[in-house]
């Protein structure tokens, strides 16, 4: 099994991993206490490729039922993976092959006018109905806000929704753009919670279909408005901005190209809200096999690369929060409730399909709970004094909110 074998006795730094090898033979890595997992690796090219590129091909290997975890699960290989990053990034191979990786950063992350949407419709528009089946009522595919542990999916999403709010500052009259607005829901709960007109865009015609329909169905055609469109191509001027869970898709060297159309967008005393996966060690390069199957031309920043950026086009970062957990938290709801309708999916697309996605739902968990990702909430403005000064009003805005969503629930409408 050389030199894959070689590549593992590095790479087990805390808990212990026994691999099965094509002929059943047993291999044992062990470093300090942690996590005691049994891989399964059924076929002998796997050695090769597992050396060269382990992240993508454990995954395809997975996908595939060539790679198995006899007496242990996918996330408890996972989280042992996850421990021990850092160690097997520090292999010379793995070193040399990341620095290659980060040479052809600029293609990987191509997303101009028109190949940004077929990116964006490779994951978004595999159906509605696959969705509803583990996100929650309100369909937010982003990472969600748990003000207490024990806060349903559905309540932690709302949180989420409350706390951009008050951080837009919400008035009377104003005019809002939610950039890659998904499903609708956080334009449909902007304007149900202030009197404000929101217009959202999207890329996804599987989103837009159904957030038109959510839009008419919670009687607000007159203020809500959702637009199949590149946010490159808008030319009106907004009082707010907002844009959750996009920025991931805009790829590192387009990203003075997006701050540049915010400044343009933007009114002179306006304020924009930009929730984004980020992580807090130096610019790398995403998962190759995230990329593949999963978010082709996606990366989660460097705070470094988005400052840059951000300093290059004349804005103001008013403010900064790190959901740090959140996220973590989020995915492991999805993922029990992706378990719960497996067989459903199953019929829907075929066990490959689950696989791929539950490879997904975990590692992502992993990220956010023992890897370098975190979650990011960057207010900007043209002007220094956009927002308030003192940041007391966030926490005053969320207790407004909260008492306008209780009157509305008792509403007899």
């Amino acid at each position: 099994m050389f030199p894959l074998s070689h590549m593992l006795a590095s790479f087990v730094r805390i808990g212990r991993l026994t691999v099965i090898d094509a002929r059943g033979r047993e291999h044992v890595f062990e470093g300090a206490a942690g996590p005691r997992v049994t891989m399964r690796l059924a076929d002998p090219s796997l050695y090769r490729k597992l050396f060269f590129n382990p992240e993508l091909h454990a995954g395809e290997a997975y996908m595939d039922g060539r790679l198995s975890f006899p007496g242990s699960s996918l996330r408890e290989f996972l989280t042992l993976f996850s421990i021990n990053r850092v160690a097997l990034g520090s292999y010379p191979l793995q070193k040399a092959l990341r620095r290659v990786s980060r040479a052809l950063k600029r293609f990987q992350q191509s997303n101009p006018v028109g190949k940004a949407q077929q990116n964006v419709a490779h994951h978004y528009d595999l159906g509605n109905a696959f969705y509803r089946l583990f996100l929650d009522d309100g369909l937010f595919y982003s990472c969600a806000y748990f003000r207490d542990p024990g806060d349903t999916l559905e309540a932690a999403q709302i949180n989420k929704c409350r706390l951009l709010a008050a951080k837009l500052e919400l008035k009377p009259g104003l005019k809002v753009l939610d950039i890659g607005c998904g499903w609708g829901g956080l334009a449909i709960y902007l304007a149900s919670v202030a009197e404000v007109e929101v217009v959202g865009v999207t890329l996804s015609k599987e989103q837009h279909a159904l957030a038109v329909e959510r839009v008419r169905a919670a009687g607000l055609e007159g203020r809500v408005r959702i637009e199949l469109r590149d946010y490159r191509e808008l030319d009106e001027r907004f009082d707010r901005i907002v844009s959750v869970g996009m920025f991931e898709h805009v790829g590192v060297h387009h990203y003075g190209e997006f701050f540049a159309k915010v400044n343009a967008l933007m009114k002179d005393d306006g304020l924009m809200v930009l929730h984004s996966i980020g992580h807090m060690s130096p610019p790398g390069t995403a998962s190759p096999w995230l990329r593949k199957y999963i978010f082709p031309g996606a990366y989660s920043p460097a705070l470094s690369e988005v400052f840059t950026a951000v300093e290059q086009h004349s804005l103001w970062v008013a403010d900064l929060e790190f959901l740090r957990v959140h996220y973590a938290e989020t995915l492991r709801h999805w993922h029990a409730r992706f378990e719960a309708n497996r067989a459903e999916i199953a019929r829907m697309y075929d066990e490959r399909f689950c696989r791929m996605w539950e490879f997904y739902l975990i590692s992502a968990e992993m990220m956010f709970r023992t890897g370098s990702q975190l979650v990011f909430h960057m207010q900007l403005s043209r002007r220094r004094d956009a927002a308030p000064i003192v940041r007391d009003y966030v926490v005053d805005r969320q207790r407004e909110l909260m008492t306008r969503e209780a009157n509305r629930e008792r509403s007899p409408d």
